[in-house]
């Protein structure tokens, strides 16, 4: 730069830059390199962002299935069936894998962490024992052999577990459990039974909501701990009480108490209540009965 002699010098300024420092393009996009064979393309971000894509419509079609089809509640297990165990689908070859002679017995210590071991280590390092720039599956045999080999590993040892199973079965005369569950709960669906384990409560009414009582009840601290609507909050549900305590009953265990239920009388007089309404009281949850 070319200074002027003097404050009002009116000679030309010039700046001179440097021809080291490199004139910046600012964001250069990735080149797409899909319309060339054996090439690949920027991961980040067109790769990231397709994969991403992927993911979101896989797990939304999973949420969907999981909404409309429900898994359904099989009946319990039965510990003194005599049926034989059988993991799920997905878990059958290692199933059949651990009972191979050099995987079970005493090689159990080489079948479960020594051949697991090599092979899920090998999977891990995969990325780094294979860094070619070849994508396409024939052109890396020793990796796509791998992959293939796998895969003939996984269906054989399923599909030999779920055949001697059937076998096995056969040879015995046992009925599958699957095959007995599907019998009953169609058994169970022609009789209008529940076909499944799961307890299926019948709600019961409280009976005379408009009997004077009910006002009682919620005056007294009986609904701290059955709650307002009977059905308990601290303390069991009051719905149906009359199928199993009678008037007396129950003035008996308000009087004297139950379990760890201490005496409620005192507490029901301090809350305004007369021996008459504590009475009244009674009647009415004697009246509480599941069949009306």
């Amino acid at each position: 730069m070319a200074h002027g002699k003097g404050d009002n010098s009116k000679e030309k300024v010039v700046f001179v830059g440097d021809s080291r420092v490199r004139r910046g393009n600012g964001f250069i996009t990735p080149p797409d390199y899909t319309a060339y064979p054996g090439k690949s393309e920027a991961f980040i971000p067109n790769f990231l962002l397709k994969e991403w894509m992927v993911g979101v419509v896989v797990l939304v079609g999973i949420l969907v299935l999981t909404i409309s089809e429900p898994a359904p509640l099989g009946f319990p297990a039965n510990a003194a069936a005599t049926v034989i165990p059988m993991p799920d689908w997905y878990f059958l070859f290692l199933y059949q894998y651990l009972k191979l002679p050099y995987a079970s017995g005493d090689y159990i210590v080489l079948g479960t962490l020594g051949v697991t071991g090599v092979a899920f280590g090998a999977l891990l390092l995969a990325p780094f024992l294979d860094t070619g720039r070849e994508r396409r599956f024939y052109r890396r045999p020793i990796a796509s052999s791998l992959m293939f080999l796998s895969l003939a590993a996984i269906m054989y040892l399923t599909n030999t577990a779920w055949t001697e199973y059937k076998h096995e079965m056969a040879e015995t005369g046992q009925i599958p459990e699957d095959v007995q569950r599907e019998e009953k709960a169609a058994e169970n669906r022609a009789k209008g039974l529940p076909t499944t384990s799961a307890v299926q409560t019948k709600d019961i009414a409280i009976v005379d909501k408009d009997d004077p009582a009910m006002a009682l009840f919620k005056q007294a601290t009986c609904v701290s701990c059955h709650a307002t609507d009977l059905k308990g909050a601290a303390g069991p549900s009051l719905r149906g009480i009359g199928d199993t305590l009678d008037k007396n009953a129950i003035l008996t265990i308000i009087n004297e108490g139950t379990g760890q239920m201490p005496p409620m009388h005192d507490a029901a007089m301090g809350a305004g209540l007369t021996e008459q309404d504590i009475d009244d009281l009674a009647g009415w949850l004697a009246k509480q009965k599941s069949e009306q």
